[in-house]
């Protein structure tokens, strides 16, 4: 079961918006397990703030972009983060939320942001009876 309370991680922005970058340079990839990560995909689309999204390897997981660096601070129970981003190219059907624009550039998730939407996700995952996580 995921802690909540006392953050863990600590953002890297200070209120700005994320800088876009070209797919799989200076991102680190977060993982959660299918139906957390489809959650939280969820409810990081009612909050306007989704940076880009893959299924990850095989169907099982879900992996969200965040800045680079952030592998180094994170620690979520039931979630990893690698260093580095998937090699992905724009069209690629794996994509559950796809760089946009005309430079296929990925605007990453803020760390702080998807950490706090994992664990409303694990709350509500919990209450409906389909934890625990």
């Amino acid at each position: 079961m995921m802690v909540t309370g006392m953050p863990q991680f600590h953002t890297f922005l200070t209120g700005q918006l994320p800088r876009k970058r070209e797919v799989g340079q200076r991102c680190d990839t977060v993982i959660a397990p299918l139906r957390l990560g489809l959650e939280t995909l969820d409810i990081l689309r009612l909050r306007r703030a989704c940076g880009s999204v893959a299924q990850g390897a095989g169907g099982a997981s879900v992996s969200f972009l965040v800045p680079a660096g952030t592998a180094d601070l994170w620690h979520l129970p039931g979630t990893s983060c690698l260093p580095g981003a998937m090699p992905l190219t724009p069209t690629d059907p794996r994509w559950l939320v796809a760089p946009a624009g005309a430079e296929s550039a990925v605007a990453p998730t803020d760390p702080w942001v998807l950490r706090s939407a994992l664990c409303e996700a694990v709350r509500t995952l919990n209450a409906s009876g389909l934890g625990p996580f």
